[in-house]
C-alpha cells in the first residue's frame, strides 16, 4: 500500500506528527510525508492511502491550506481512503467542534477520499508548542488503527 502523508505545519508540531505518522505507516508498504506546498495532483494520484494534518488556525484551516485544495479538481481522489488530523491547543469541550481538522475531513470529501476514521486532535502547548506529552505515541496508535481498518 503507497501512503502519502500531507501537511501544512508552521511551527514544526504538525510536520512532527505526518513524519511519525508516515513511519508508523511503512509496515504496510511505501510511505512518506510530503509538505503541502510540494503536493502535485500526480502524488494523490499514486496513494493507496491520503492522511493529511495541519494546524488549527483561528478555529478554521490555514489560509494556505484553503488556498492549495482550491487548486485541486473535484473528485480527484474518487474513492481513496483518507484519514485527516490536526494540531491544536487544548480546548475545551465547547471549542473542540471548532478545530480544523472536521473541516479538513470536508475538503477531502469533496475531492472524492472515502474516510477510514474520524479526524484527530493532537494537542501542542500553548499556541506554538511543543507538543503535550504523549501525543506522539497518540499518533502511532492513530495511525495504526488507520491502517487495521482498511
Amino acid at each position: 500500500m503507497n501512503t502519502l502523508v500531507v501537511y501544512f505545519s508552521k511551527f514544526g508540531n504538525t510536520q512532527k506528527m505526518a513524519e511519525t505518522i508516515a513511519a508508523q505507516c511503512e509496515s504496510k508498504g511505501p510511505a512518506r510525508a510530503i509538505y503541502l506546498d510540494a503536493l502535485t495532483t500526480k502524488d494523490l494520484l499514486d496513494a493507496d492511502l491520503v492522511i493529511m494534518g495541519c494546524p488549527t488556525h483561528r478555529m478554521n484551516l490555514p489560509e494556505a491550506v484553503r488556498e492549495k485544495f482550491e487548486t485541486l479538481p473535484k473528485r480527484l481522489i474518487k474513492g481513496t481512503p483518507v484519514a485527516v488530523f490536526d494540531t491544536s491547543y487544548q480546548m475545551n469541550g465547547f471549542l473542540r467542534q471548532f478545530t480544523a481538522a472536521k473541516k479538513l475531513a470536508q475538503k477531502m470529501r469533496k475531492l472524492g477520499g472515502k474516510r477510514v476514521i474520524p479526524p484527530e486532535t493532537f494537542c501542542v502547548v500553548g499556541k506554538e508548542g511543543p507538543l503535550v506529552e504523549g501525543e506522539i505515541e497518540r499518533a502511532q496508535e492513530w495511525a495504526s488503527t488507520i491502517l487495521q481498518k482498511l
